[in-house]
């Protein structure tokens, strides 16, 4: 198997695919008129943004999901020469393993602590010993590899 990830690389890549698919949930949530709180003094509009929750949920699962299951890696990742692979074999994850990995990721991130889920669940890897991975990696069984 490839050596492991650097986890800085790691937080670089994640950094590109947010703000690529960030953009793309943006541009639906106008599309959709689904915005994010509207707050007046005499009343809070919570639902629409809900309706944007479920867009980045769905928008960022598929695309981590997709393209981890199709070559192991996400545009963030191919920019910065990494790939995830199955801890087991060191193959390019199942639909159903790379699924696992992105719900884990992406679902909690979408609706309640953004940040602070990304620091924990990405964050790990910085920590983590023998294999630096994720709480999503230890999910689904993976690790995230250097291709270069």
């Amino acid at each position: 198997m490839p050596p492991l990830a650097d986890s800085l690389k790691r937080v670089i890549a994640r950094v590109i695919d947010m703000i690529l698919v960030g953009i793309v949930v943006w541009l639906l949530s106008l599309a959709f008129h689904q915005t994010n709180y509207n707050v007046s003094y005499d009343q809070i509009q919570a639902s629409r943004s809900i309706g944007q929750s479920v867009i980045a949920a769905i928008l960022y699962t598929a695309y981590d999901t997709y393209l981890i299951s199709k070559n192991g890696q996400t545009v963030g990742k191919k920019l910065m020469n990494l790939r995830v692979a199955n801890l087991a074999d060191g193959a390019t994850p199942s639909l159903q393993t790379s699924l696992i990995r992105a719900a884990v990721l992406w679902l909690p991130f979408a609706f309640c602590c953004a940040i602070v889920w990304t620091i924990i669940c990405g964050g790990w890897s910085f920590f983590d010993r023998p294999y630096k991975q994720g709480l999503h990696d230890k999910a689904a069984r993976t690790v995230v590899v250097s291709t270069a």
